[in-house]
């Protein structure tokens, strides 16, 4: 059993605290820091939450084992590195950094003190697309030729002028740190590397904070190529779209935390020129925050290795920097 201390107790913390539940055998929330604790004494209080001080408060809690950061974007870095300095396993909340050298910064400094680091790409736990990486790998959608992607919702209007997640720091490239992030760490769970990216990002919408429309072209090392979308000054929706050589596979909707549906539409070799209509999967329901934080701390119990220097949250920032330079420049970034 890891017992963990929850940083940031904002909408998205708490969430975190209410998909784990009471009788998990593997996580418990014990305790939780954050910046205005008023406003969460009575979500401490219902969920048996001990409320600290400070973030040092629980990197110097014995009873605590972990920390779950819900805290914005530019503080990760710095927060991972005292937790591994403390020994104290880590989950973070996306996107490992907002720059590459910091988000290597922190991988490094958790494999050195040999605690767990894990990044809440909670997609990766949908069973859809799971099932997506199988029909790869058994060849039922041949060779990776392309896919697109969009995460787009009303983020822009959602938060008022000076809320930190209209702070251009913490919201590079828009869309990207919040929702884009998510579809780049599906793509490379399904494609590899991204060696190449051609961006654009502009502030459409509103005189303030950060950009509203950004859009991307992908080239991946294995070959295939991707489009992301991400705008978030419209209505909710989210997309991605896997093209094989065999057919393609597909899953979207306006909610993202429940459990996808598949859509899966193969090419009839003997009737090429017959339009083949797509069928649909469905799995059991599942909640991926659990599901995450779950697999989170049953590698921290076993003490293995999740986000690893090098490894695919890493590469993911790297790619949030490609794209800032691509933007800026008007021009293609190759990643090394």
């Amino acid at each position: 059993m890891i017992r963990a201390a929850i940083i940031g107790l904002g909408a998205w913390g708490q969430n975190l605290v209410r998909n784990v539940p009471p009788d998990s055998p593997h996580l418990r929330f014990v305790a939780a820091a954050t910046r205005t604790p008023a406003k969460a004494a009575d979500f401490a209080a219902a969920h048996g939450l001990r409320m600290l001080d400070d973030y040092a408060a629980a990197l110097a809690d014995p009873g605590i084992d972990a920390v779950v950061l819900a805290t914005p974007h530019t503080q990760h870095t710095e927060q991972i590195i005292a937790a591994a300095a403390a020994g104290k396993h880590v989950f973070t909340e996306k996107p490992l950094g907002v720059n590459a050298a910091a988000a290597a910064r922190a991988a490094e400094a958790c494999a050195a003190a040999g605690v767990t680091l894990a990044v809440g790409y909670n997609w990766r736990f949908q069973p859809a697309l799971q099932h997506i990486r199988k029909l790869l790998d058994d060849g039922t959608l041949g060779r990776l030729l392309h896919m697109e992607g969009n995460f787009c919702g009303p983020s822009a209007y959602r938060f008022p002028k000076g809320h930190w997640r209209h702070d251009r720091d913490e919201g590079p490239a828009g869309g990207m740190t919040g929702r884009g992030v998510h579809v780049v760490d599906a793509m490379l769970h399904l494609a590899g590397p991204i060696a190449q990216v051609t961006a654009q990002s502009f502030r459409l919408v509103q005189d303030f904070g950060m950009d509203d429309t950004t859009s991307i072209l992908f080239r991946f090392k294995g070959g295939a190529t991707g489009y992301l979308g991400t705008v978030i000054a419209t209505a909710e929706t989210w997309r991605l779209q896997v093209f094989g050589s065999e057919g393609w596979a597909e899953v979207g909707d306006v909610e993202h935390l429940t459990t996808w549906d598949l859509k899966l539409c193969r090419i009839d070799r003997a009737n090429i020129g017959v339009k083949q209509r797509p069928e649909v999967i469905s799995f059991p329901k599942t909640s991926t925050e659990c599901a995450e934080l779950e697999h989170f701390a049953q590698a921290a119990a076993a003490r293995r290795p999740l986000a690893l220097p090098g490894g695919d949250a890493v590469h993911n920032v790297q790619v949030l920097e490609a794209i800032l330079d691509s933007a800026r420049n008007d021009a293609p970034v190759r990643l090394g």
